[in-house]
């Protein structure tokens, strides 16, 4: 089924769009989420939560993009498991190291959970990746929204870990300059 059928029964209100939905992007968002979490229980929660969110909020949403406004959820809700895990004990999987890393760059005194900071922010980091060339701006979004390892990265492109972790350290240096000329650092 086309996601613009799906979308519509979610308008109609029919509970065939989460069976539609959970058919056709399931393993895609449990995977958002197994990346995240790496616990699949959690995982499958982060789905299920993932189905009522979109339930909820389609309408009056109505995303062009289904799959992307999905794992936009998903991540979402992986991210706040996740938070809520650390805090109990602190770990160290991929999605801590990756959030660390950008940490150094977006953190230094700004407030970016305000709502209009973070959709500002939101718009600059959009602009950013537009500008940069595709498998830079690739590898960033795998390895800063999907937390994928850089070893896994390194794979899927025939690189050398070095060679994916350089590129991504100049892209962070990038942002980081883009951010400090907006004003953010």
């Amino acid at each position: 089924m086309e996601d613009k059928e799906i979308v519509d029964l979610y308008f109609k209100r029919d509970e065939q769009a989460i069976r539609e939905t959970e058919q056709k992007y399931g393993q895609y968002c449990f995977t958002v989420a197994y990346r995240i979490l790496y616990e699949n229980r959690d995982s499958e929660e982060c789905v299920s939560d993932t189905w009522l969110q979109a339930w909820n909020t389609i309408p009056p949403q109505r995303p062009s993009l289904l799959k992307y406004y999905l794992a936009k959820i998903t991540r979402y809700f992986a991210v706040n498991r996740l938070r809520t895990r650390t805090r109990q004990k602190r770990g160290g999987n991929e999605a801590d190291i990756a959030l660390e890393e950008l940490e150094a760059v977006l953190s230094d005194g700004n407030d970016p959970e305000k709502e209009y900071d973070r959709n500002e922010l939101i718009r600059v980091l959009n602009r950013f990746l537009k500008m940069q060339k595709a498998q830079d701006r690739d590898l960033f979004i795998r390895r800063y929204f999907y937390a994928e390892p850089v070893k896994e990265i390194a794979e899927r492109y025939g690189m050398r870990e070095n060679a994916v972790s350089l590129r991504l350290s100049r892209t962070r240096e990038k942002l980081k300059e883009t951010l400090r000329k907006e004003g953010y650092v």
